[in-house]
């Protein structure tokens, strides 16, 4: 007898314009299974998807749902059929309760609505261990919070069928565990899960079996306990792939930067960075780890003067530097360098094309009233060279780039300035193993070159293996520095939950370097 699959996609293709995003794929989900979909950046797996929960529409093929072939002419239809999807961007109303936000898509809900609706929901909630306030704002919640609403509100809809789009990419270890622990009782619940990620550690660790997509095209489906990261890893791209994050040696200058006593405050006036103390040295690379919200966003635009200081140093070559533009710090003799995390927001402009980005960073140096074109297309084919970018010309808008290609504008962009310093924020979050490797292989050159390096990360694995040392925030607080080599993940994990406090073990200061502090950072080798 032929298995029934819940969900059948068969010779699926989507184009748009003369890109063709998915030819011909073939996608099968059991029933009561985690289905990981694995590739890399722009191969069609978030398109692929949106086909199924009826955003968009297959030009050719067939899905079939329980057996019956089905139209999803849009999000109604698929939610009809038991379909939900939880986007990597969340789409909830910021003034609206949990409970609010759920209710609000319900049919013919009326001007009144039960009062049980709370109780409903929390009862949806504890059957399968999420932890949720149906009556508390969305713009109080964290993200995780924000998370479990996505999942709550398909599943009280009636969904069977759950796509989750790069659920852990902004998670911590701890909530990653538990939201795995969540979805494994859905599972068990007969529900049948699709998971897009990148992280293949989570692939091997939650899914049951692993369809790949390359360039489009479908190259496989495999059982996760046949399989292995290698593997995985030359099925998306088609060659093999080394996954050893290079850690060069390189000697120790002076430090570029000390932070003295730093405070700052966020967007609300809560304090986010409380009285750190460290310093960024050359050849360096200073990984940067905490819950999300802990004040790293705040400290990344502080050190780049782009946000006020309410108290402390930023000392270079016994200058304070607080205060003074970012002209101004390059004035001083810093040439830093930031890629923030909203790379479409903050660090580039998505209708304007490569070349004009170039151009963005130093186009008040031109003279006259005109800027050099010229010279900004000639620094967008170095990048689009030396990086692998891939797109069709140096004129094309960087919104229709794909994640990887846009990060490696961005990145490509700060390092053409010849920076010093570079401070840089999620620089691989929702990348590709092959993009998010480039990106690591870049930091490195620079490393060798004797820049400082200021990375905040989210994968603790890869901060362990890339970054020298690796400072830890708790709400704001410095939690300690440790020797990457030196510090377990579960240490980690410990400090930025504030249950290890390792800050008193450092009290040496740099030799040779700004005697009047007192410093809480040592060179020595310690153990956490």
């Amino acid at each position: 007898m032929a298995e029934q699959f819940a969900i059948e996609m068969k010779g699926i293709t989507k184009t748009f314009g003369s890109v063709v995003a998915n030819n011909k794929v073939e996608l099968n989900l059991k029933k009561g299974e985690i289905l990981a979909l694995l590739g890399e950046n722009g191969s069609g797996k978030t398109t692929l998807m949106n086909m199924l929960s009826g955003i968009y529409q297959p030009d050719q093929g067939e899905i079939r749902v329980d057996g019956k072939p089905v139209t999803i002419a849009s999000p109604e239809d698929a939610k009809a059929l038991g379909i939900g999807m939880v986007h990597q961007h969340f789409k909830l109303v910021e003034v609206f309760s949990a409970a609010d936000n759920i209710w609000m898509g319900k049919e013919k809900a009326g001007f009144l609505l039960k009062k049980d609706r709370y109780a409903q929901i929390q009862a949806m909630a504890a059957k399968f261990g999420f932890e949720l306030d149906p009556s508390k704002k969305v713009y109080n919640m964290a993200v995780s919070e924000k998370q479990t609403l996505e999942i709550i509100k398909v599943l009280y809809y009636g969904a069977k069928v759950i796509i989750l789009d790069e659920p852990t990419a902004v998670l911590t270890v701890q909530e990653i565990e538990k939201l795995f622990q969540v979805l494994r009782k859905m599972r068990e619940d007969g529900h049948s899960i699709i998971i897009i990620t990148h992280k293949l550690n989570e692939v091997l660790e939650l899914s049951d079996r692993v369809a790949i997509l390359r360039k489009g095209e479908y190259i496989g489906t495999v059982e996760t306990k046949d399989t292995n990261e290698q593997e995985l890893t030359e099925f998306m791209v088609g060659r093999k792939v080394d996954l050893n994050i290079e850690r060069p040696v390189v000697e120790k200058t002076r430090p570029l930067l000390e932070i003295r006593d730093l405070t700052i405050r966020n967007d609300e006036g809560a304090v986010a960075i409380d009285h750190v103390n460290f310093y960024i040295r050359g050849g360096e690379i200073l990984g940067v780890a905490g819950i999300a919200g802990c004040g790293q966003k705040e400290l990344c635009e502080a050190i780049a003067g782009l946000r006020p200081i309410e108290g402390g140093q930023m000392i270079h070559k016994g200058d304070n530097i607080v205060g003074l533009s970012p002209k101004a710090i390059l004035d001083k003799g810093i040439a830093m360098s930031f890629i923030p995390e909203d790379r479409l927001g903050m660090g580039l402009a998505p209708s304007m094309s490569i070349t004009d980005n170039m151009l963005l960073k130093n186009y008040a140096d031109s003279k006259g009233i005109f800027v050099d074109r010229d010279l900004g297309r000639a620094d967008a084919q170095h990048v689009i060279e030396n990086l692998g970018v891939v797109t069709p010309s140096t004129e094309t808008p960087v919104r229709r780039l794909s994640g990887g290609n846009v990060q490696k504008v961005l990145l490509g962009r700060e390092i053409k300035a010849g920076p010093n310093v570079i401070v840089t924020a999620y620089p691989v979050r929702g990348l590709d193993i092959n993009s998010s490797y480039a990106i690591y292989h870049i930091l490195n050159e620079q490393k060798k070159s004797g820049v400082g390096i200021l990375f905040v990360g989210e994968d603790l694995d890869v901060m362990m293996a890339l970054c020298d040392k690796i400072m830890v925030l708790c709400h704001g607080r410095m939690m300690g520095v440790v020797h990457a080599h030196k510090v377990t993940k579960e240490e980690l994990g410990l400090m930025m939950t504030g249950s290890l406090d390792l800050s008193h073990r450092y009290e040496d200061k740099p030799a040779g370097f700004a005697k009047d502090t007192n410093f809480v950072q040592t060179d020595e080798e310690v153990e956490p």
